[in-house]
């Protein structure tokens, strides 16, 4: 199928809202938040500072995180100033998951895992003008805290009943793995950084996944109780499937912003097969669509869905924001050259390796027989049914029609691979090496 390019929308929050709450309540960013007339007011009054934390608990960022980076992105283009921290202290605890005690990483990852996520979330905001971005780490500040004056000075105004009813410890309490002291004690952490932030930049407004609402007000509650303010949170919803299935989850494998974990043709793809149901809010979320945009695709999607409008848009504009633009064009030419609409020879190595792993796929040795390709990826279940396919006019190999059974794979496409096609849909990808 021909992916037709459209033109990459620039970051830019929509025009026809009266302010950034109203837009992001809209896009469907708010599941909870703290007093959402006050938010209204302070989102369209002067400049605030916020934030939003990540933890370096993997070296990449994944969907979920991509839904705070550009919520962050919105609220910095409207105005506000934003905060990234990257948790080089609560990563070495890790917040509690609702099942089972996370595993320990050693300082040295966590320090290597600090350095990747910096300069991820730094991709998304921009470090010039009046309301430049700047990054933190909250380990500078909990370092050189001893356990005595951190349990004297935060700890002091925390109360136990309370922090046992935080949905993630609840649900470790009531479990079989219980929970230890150490990630019962996170909340305390992530309080400790809405309130230094707080101190150090006038950080009133914290952001984060709903699944983490717990921690968001343990910083809102604990600055009330020591500074005598009131600070706001926005917990933004978990994005599941229409049909329950969490989002961004296959098979267990998230899918992750960095290109060496999920390939940018991996990702362009994962976009362009949501279902029709999910991806009218994916474009709410995802892009920086208008409204007026958004609604011609729901058009679209309900009038002419079999042309997949909606969709190729979303792969487009979440492709090119995360991996950008020459990356993004190298991957739909990849993708229309594989389906007959382009010239395999002239893609770029790299991106049609990518494009081939996420096929069926093989290595051989230069020579090969196309028969033995053909039983080596599956495409064929033995060498007969090979020979059955060639003869009857249903095999290619390169974009080429192989009227031979005694064809060899020679690997002549950019990077030593080869593109096996049995019919008009089936493909697969060898490696000749």
């Amino acid at each position: 199928m021909s992916e037709t390019v459209v033109s990459a929308t620039a970051p830019a929050n929509d025009p026809t809202f009266e302010n950034v709450w109203d837009e992001i309540v809209w896009r469907g960013l708010v599941h909870v938040s703290t007093d959402q007339e006050a938010l209204r007011a302070l989102l369209s009054g002067d400049p605030i500072t916020y934030y939003c934390g990540f933890d370096p608990t993997a070296p990449s960022l994944h969907l979920g995180h991509l839904v705070q980076l550009l919520t962050m992105r919105r609220l910095q283009l409207a105005g506000h100033k934003p905060l990234g921290l990257v948790g080089g202290s609560t990563g070495l605890i890790g917040d509690p998951r609702p099942t089972a005690e996370r595993t320990l990483n050693t300082r040295e990852t966590v320090a290597e895992w600090v350095d990747r996520l910096r300069g991820q979330v730094q991709q998304y905001l921009s470090f010039e003008g009046d309301n430049a971005a700047r990054l933190v780490n909250n380990l500078d500040w909990t370092a050189p805290l001893s356990a005595i004056d951190f349990l004297r000075e935060i700890g002091k105004h925390y109360r136990v009943g309370t922090m046992i009813k935080k949905d993630a410890v609840s649900a470790r309490l009531n479990s079989d793995a219980g929970i230890s002291y150490t990630e019962f004690s996170y909340q305390i952490l992530q309080g400790l950084d809405f309130l230094e932030l707080y101190r150090q930049y006038g950080c009133v407004l914290q952001t984060g996944g709903s699944d983490q609402w717990g921690n968001l007000t343990s910083g809102t509650d604990l600055i009330h109780r020591v500074e005598g303010v009131s600070v706001h949170a926005i917990g933004t919803p978990l994005i599941t499937n229409s049909d329950g299935t969490k989002f961004g989850k296959s098979e267990g494998n998230a899918i992750w912003i960095d290109a060496d974990m999920t390939s940018p043709y991996a990702f362009y793809q994962f976009w362009l097969n949501t279902d029709d149901a999910d991806v009218i809010e994916r474009l709410k979320v995802f892009t920086f669509l208008t409204r007026d945009e958004i609604a011609e695709y729901e058009r679209l999607v309900a009038e002419e869905p079999f042309r997949r409008a909606a969709q190729k848009r979303l792969a487009l504009e979440v492709n090119t924001v995360v991996h950008g633009v020459a990356s993004t064009q190298a991957v739909i030419a990849a993708s229309d050259a594989l389906f007959g609409q382009g010239d395999l020879a002239a893609l770029d190595a790299s991106t049609l390796r990518q494009a081939l792993e996420e096929l069926p796929n093989a290595s051989v040795a230069a020579g090969t027989p196309v028969v033995q390709a053909l039983v080596d990826t599956g495409l064929v279940a033995s060498l007969s049914e090979a020979r059955r396919a060639i003869a009857q006019g249903g095999v290619s190999l390169d974009g080429v029609k192989v009227d031979d059974d005694s064809a060899v794979v020679d690997g002549s496409l950019p990077g030593g691979v080869s593109v096996l096609r049995r019919g008009k849909k089936t493909l697969a990808g060898v490696f000749v090496g």
